[in-house]
C-alpha cells in the first residue's frame, strides 16, 4: 500500500507535467564520428567520379563540425563548402532547390558571412530534425557536389534512422 500512494500521486501530476512548458528542450546533436564520416565518404565518392573537392559539415547551429580537403582540392574550397552548407542551415533545405526557388534574394544573401547560394549542399536529418548540412565544392558544378553529398547521406542511412 505505501507504493501505491506515491504512483497515485505520479500518476495525478503527470496532465499537469505535460501541459507544462519546458525550460530544457531535447535536442538532437550530430556526432564527431558521424560528421567525420559523412565528411570521408563525400570525399570519397567525388574521388570516384575524378573531382577533388572539400566537404564541411556543419551542426545545427551552423558551426563546423568536421572539414576535409582532398590533397589535390583548392583551398577555396573549404570556405565555398562552409558557406553551401551554411544556407542548408538557415534554410532547412537542399541548397540547390533554395537556389532554384529563391534567386530574387540570392544577390542579398551572398553578401551575408558564412552563406553562399549554389548547389553542392544537403541537409543531414535524423529521426525528423535538422542535425545538419554538408556542403561540397570543387567538382565542375553543384550537381556534381550534391551527388557526392547524396552518395555520403547514402551510406550513413542506417544510423541516421538509429539516432532516436
Amino acid at each position: 500500500m505505501k507504493t501505491l500512494l506515491p504512483l497515485a500521486l505520479l500518476a495525478a501530476s503527470l496532465p499537469a507535467l505535460a501541459a507544462a512548458p519546458p525550460d530544457m528542450l531535447p535536442v538532437r546533436q550530430i556526432s564527431l564520428e558521424l560528421a567525420r564520416d559523412i565528411a570521408m565518404a563525400s570525399v570519397e565518392a567525388c574521388r570516384q567520379d575524378g573531382y577533388n573537392v572539400s566537404a564541411v559539415v556543419l551542426d545545427r547551429a551552423g558551426n563546423v563540425q568536421a572539414a576535409l580537403r582532398d590533397t589535390l582540392a583548392a583551398r577555396h574550397t573549404l570556405e565555398i563548402a562552409e558557406r553551401k552548407a551554411g544556407m542548408t542551415i538557415m534554410s532547412g533545405i537542399d541548397s540547390g532547390e533554395f537556389r532554384a526557388a529563391r534567386g530574387d534574394i540570392r544577390p542579398e544573401l551572398n553578401h551575408i558571412d558564412g552563406l553562399i547560394v549554389m548547389d553542392g549542399a544537403l541537409p543531414i536529418r535524423a529521426a525528423g530534425s535538422l542535425i545538419g548540412a554538408i556542403g561540397i565544392s570543387g567538382a565542375p558544378g553543384g550537381d556534381k557536389d550534391a551527388a557526392c553529398a547524396a552518395a555520403a547521406l547514402k551510406k550513413v542511412e542506417e544510423r541516421l534512422e538509429f539516432a532516436m
